[in-house]
């Protein structure tokens, strides 16, 4: 997946159960909007002035 390369990776703690828990201002480097790919359609995902996550197709 070339446009994903150089990008960081976000670190990711393990629960007990084995949920990955993400930090979203860690996906969200500059501090507006990441997208994310799932089986090849592109969300978007925003954190608001407020502090809400908005994810949109």
């Amino acid at each position: 997946m070339g446009m994903m390369s150089g990008l960081p990776k976000p670190v990711a703690i393990e629960p007990s159960d084995g949920t990955a828990i993400y930090d979203a201002r860690a996906l969200v480097t500059n501090g507006v909007k990441a997208l994310i790919v799932l089986d090849g359609q592109i969300y978007t995902l925003r954190i608001t002035r407020a502090g809400k996550l908005i994810l949109t197709k």
